[in-house]
């Protein structure tokens, strides 16, 4: 039993660690990555007190001091949550299973999903949203890459200076990606183009093993071995595992009041899930402390946290 699940390990998730931790409360951060959108930023020079660096690295300082405070990280993707008697259950896709007794909601704007069989069983073990992340893990080995747009080619170009060789998987006969950088991908010779394909199945048993995928023209099917499968079709508002438990907004964005509370009591919900304004990676940082804070004051009975200097 955890006192505080975190869904997301973003700027808002880690930042809520940090706190909840500092307050000795026995938290765990679930996620499918670590970092979030702020991943896809290569340049940040306005989160004070850093200087400019690249969003993973600002990301992973955020990691090591959640982990430093005592933050339990499991990778993992949420398909669903209920409440227990006095404690939240929240099951992922492999089949597992944690119970706490308050839930912060932080995962802001998740990869869109193909819907194939074994996607979410190798969500963050295998299958990845992010190149950038992730890339560095497959090393002289062979991966796959979905999508057709300017993240599924510049991610497919910088696998191939990584991995021995790279497919890119696309359902059209042609890229939505810049003109040149297309080019750069037809000429690169560790690229295997396979193309009016769909992915059908992720293939394997403990680890991933390979990618089945169906020709949208001919109908026949053909597996890849592949050790990793990047899916890079863009991000969606996803709250389908949480709206039986709290209210969300036309966006699917999770309502809240200005403590980070949702309607159900012992949820929070902080960053860019929310309808918070300005989408920043300082605002989610924020947002997040607030989300802890106001847990911690909930588990406490309303003893914890001082909500005013002047009290």
């Amino acid at each position: 039993m955890y006192d505080v699940i975190i869904v997301g390990a973003g700027a808002a998730g880690m930042t809520a660690a940090i706190y909840t931790c500092r307050k000795k409360l026995k938290t765990a951060i679930i996620s499918i990555d670590i970092g979030g959108q702020t991943n896809l930023t290569s340049h940040i020079e306005n989160y004070p007190g850093t200087g400019a660096m690249h969003g993973i690295e600002l990301m992973r300082k955020f990691q090591y001091e959640a982990a430093g405070f005592g933050a339990e990280f499991i990778m993992g993707k949420v398909i669903k949550v209920d409440k227990i008697d006095n404690s939240f259950k929240v099951t992922l896709a492999n089949g597992e299973a944690y119970d706490c007794k308050a839930l912060i909601l932080a995962y802001g704007k998740v990869p869109k999903s193909l819907g194939i069989e074994g996607e979410e069983k190798f969500m963050g073990r295998g299958v990845s949203t992010c190149v950038t992340c992730d890339a560095p893990l497959y090393k002289n080995r062979d991966v796959a890459v979905i999508g057709g747009g300017n993240s599924a080619v510049e991610g497919a170009l910088e696998l191939a200076t990584i991995a021995k060789k790279v497919y890119i998987i696309h359902r059209r006969d042609a890229f939505r990606a810049d003109e040149i950088t297309v080019e750069k991908l037809k000429e690169n010779q560790n690229i295997e183009l396979v193309l009016n394909s769909v992915p059908i199945k992720v293939i394997g048993d403990k680890n991933v093993d390979g990618i089945e995928v169906e020709n949208i023209n001919t109908k026949e099917r053909k597996e890849f071995n592949v050790d990793g499968i990047f899916i890079e079709i863009g991000y969606i508002v996803d709250t389908s595992f949480v709206q039986h438990l709290v209210k969300v907004n036309e966006k699917k964005e999770i309502i809240v009041d200005d403590k980070c509370n949702t309607s159900h009591p012992g949820i929070f919900a902080c960053g860019d899930i929310t309808p918070v304004l300005y989408k920043q990676t300082v605002i989610a940082a924020g947002e997040g402390s607030k989300a802890a804070l106001e847990c911690y004051r909930w588990l406490t009975g309303g003893k914890g946290a001082v909500l005013d200097w002047t009290h």
